[in-house]
This record gives structure tokens, C-alpha cells and sequence, in this order.
């Protein structure tokens, strides 16, 4: 399958780019820096050097699948980049069925166990003015994206604590909650995210 990467060097894209790699996919990584992603990806790595912003219909057309993994810096009011990415993509591929579109989403728009999001407790913490900005434009992403019928997407959000790791198990949950790790706890690493993606792939 050919799977195009957006944001292939950040900590879920390079993941989710090894795993599909291993599993034989036809996969291209779509970064800014040659040199820098060939260092993170490997000398091998099947790059395509763009500014994301100005993707066209033409060079994501050729793939069955994207993922949108682009991250962006914490604590610095930049999560707008989340929205404007996501508005994008959708325009360029707008009435189309391929390719699916995966959008990277956060933990804030999922369900705690009495079925509110995590958000509303979220912009409640005292300590939150530092780190808000990034989650809830996510959410915003998610309300946005929920809008959308004529584009093939899906979303996927991390648990609540979410951090690099390998692969080591992961359960499966459809109801917009928190996923847990293969023991019970609201943990998941980026190497069962990478799985649970490409599982869905």
C-alpha cells in the first residue's frame, strides 16, 4: 500500500513511518530537512522534501493513505497550526474517497469514564495556562473535522499519557474513550499507537 507520512522525524510520525516500513508498505515521508530526516529515517528513507501548507491534490492523490502526524511546540499558543493543517487537507482533497486520511488528533476530545470529555476538566486546572493552547485547538480540530462528509478521514488520539516506547500490547476501544494499555492503565506508547494505526490501515 502507498502511504504518504506528514511530519515523518516527530515522535509519532517517525514511529508510525518504521512500522509501516516493516511491514512492507510503499512508504514516503514528507518533511522540510533532507539531511536532518535522513539522520532520524534512515539514508534509505523515501523522502519528499515540501512545506506541508503548500500540498496540492495532485501530490497526495497518488497515495490509498496519509497520515497527518505534524506535531507542534507545547506552551507556545501555536496549536492554531492543528486547525490550518487540518482545513487544508480537507480543501485539497474535498469530494474524494482516496486517499484515507488519518488526522493525529490529542487525548482532550476523548471520554472519562462518565462520558465528558476531558477537556472540560482540563481548561479547570490551575496549572493549565501553560499547556492548554495545544489541546484544545486539537478539540477544536476534532469539532471541525466532524463537519466534514465528502473527505475519507479518520481520527486517532493517544491515551492520557502518551510518550515513546516500543511496541508491547495495546487494547482496542471504539467508543471515543481513553485507550488502555495492555494492563489496564491509561498509558500508550508510541510504538502501540504506531500498531493500532496501521492495524486500522
Amino acid at each position: 500500500m502507498k502511504i504518504a507520512i506528514l511530519g515523518a522525524t516527530g515522535m509519532s510520525g517517525q514511529t508510525i513511518y518504521q512500522e509501516a516500513v516493516d511491514r512492507g508498505h510503499d512508504v514516503t515521508a514528507f518533511v522540510r530537512n533532507e539531511a536532518k530526516s535522513k539522520e532520524t529515517l534512515g539514508d534509505d528513507a523515501k523522502l519528499k522534501v515540501a512545506d506541508v501548507f503548500e500540498l496540492t491534490t495532485e501530490d497526495l492523490t497518488p497515495f490509498e493513505v496519509v497520515v497527518n502526524a505534524l506535531g507542534t511546540p507545547r506552551g507556545r499558543d501555536m496549536g492554531y497550526l492543528h486547525i490550518d493543517m487540518a482545513a487544508h487537507l480537507i480543501r485539497i482533497l474535498r469530494n474524494t474517497t482516496s486517499p484515507r486520511i488519518f488526522f493525529m488528533l490529542g487525548a482532550a476530545s476523548l471520554l472519562d469514564k462518565d462520558g465528558h470529555p476531558f477537556i472540560d476538566s482540563f481548561v479547570k486546572d490551575p496549572s493549565s495556562d501553560s499547556w492548554i493552547d495545544t489541546p484544545l485547538m486539537q478539540v477544536h480540530e476534532y469539532h471541525f473535522l466532524q463537519t466534514v462528509t465528502n473527505v475519507n478521514w479518520v481520527g486517532i488520539s493517544p491515551s492520557l499519557s502518551y510518550g515513546p516506547g516500543p511496541k508491547t500490547g495495546y487494547v482496542r476501544n471504539d467508543k471515543n474513550q481513553a485507550l488502555f494499555d495492555s494492563s489496564g492503565k491509561p498509558n500508550l506508547t508510541s510504538g502501540n499507537l504506531a500498531t493500532a494505526l496501521l492495524d486500522e490501515i
